[in-house]
């Protein structure tokens, strides 16, 4: 009799031309390893890359580091609002997005493509859903809850020579901190790469870090549902899945879903 797994895939979406980072969490019982960490660049490969690895799982959460609701002609999203209000004091604001933006296009399109492989919007979730699910996440903020930040890592601006100890500090957290978390991700040296010392290579090594980000919120996500996720916006106006602090905290009470 085959075991019952689940599948865990976390995007760092290239938003316009760049690469996209990819990493599979693979759960079954209580054991949960890294199964896949890749990087591609059209996105009909990156979509056949999420149907291989979602395929024959009980239920698979693909967690996407982009907007891919995006309502609002101009302006700011909500998400993007409360994502400033709640996380801007950690340097975790995010970027901007409307209808207006070069990106917005492709990334509202990525969306609606892994709608038709059947993963759906459901942010505010119990624990455990079973079928196929879709989230958007932001690695920034997951990462200052899940390892207790007072500030982001600073992997992404600035010199190689100031951006490359941050990003090993993000490695050494995600090896140190994920093994000791609910849901635990056996994790070890070997199975993340070490940071380059050239300005490319250390692009692709950060975008496979910043996809394990996003894999691991989309299994905390499917563990706990809203008793240790908070979701910054709804369905309708886009919203953002973060992993509540740790040891958790409730909601802010602005994040509460609506009542219909």
């Amino acid at each position: 009799m085959s075991q019952v797994y689940h599948r865990f895939l976390g995007v760092d979406l290239g938003w316009q031309s760049g690469p996209t980072g990819l990493c599979g969490l693979h759960l079954e019982g209580d054991s949960m390893r890294l199964v896949a960490l890749d990087r591609l660049q059209s996105t009909a490969d990156i979509l056949a890359w999420i149907a291989h690895w979602a395929e024959g799982a009980a239920s698979a959460v693909v967690a996407v580091d982009a907007p891919t609701i995006i309502p609002n002609q101009t302006g700011m999203r909500l998400p993007d609002r409360l994502a400033h209000k709640y996380f801007g004091r950690y340097d975790a604001g995010c970027y901007p997005a409307n209808r207006g933006r070069p990106f917005a296009e492709k990334l509202i399109a990525f969306g609606l493509a892994l709608e038709s492989l059947g993963f759906q919007h459901q942010p505010h979730s119990t624990p455990k859903p079973q079928g196929r699910f879709q989230l958007e996440v932001f690695p920034h903020p997951a990462t200052v809850h899940l390892f207790g930040l007072g500030k982001i890592l600073k992997y992404k601006k600035g010199t190689l020579a100031q951006r490359r100890p941050e990003l090993e500090k993000l490695r050494q957290h995600q090896l140190d901190v994920l093994p000791t978390l609910n849901p635990a991700l056996e994790l070890k040296a070997a199975d993340l790469p070490e940071i380059p010392l050239t300005g490319a290579a250390m692009k692709a090594v950060e975008d496979q870090l910043d996809a394990l980000t996003c894999a691991y919120a989309a299994a905390h996500w499917w563990t706990w549902g809203l008793e240790r996720n908070w979701v910054l916006g709804d369905r309708a106006e886009g919203y953002i899945v973060v992993p509540a602090p740790i040891p958790p905290s409730p909601q802010p009470a602005t994040l509460k879903p609506r009542s219909p």
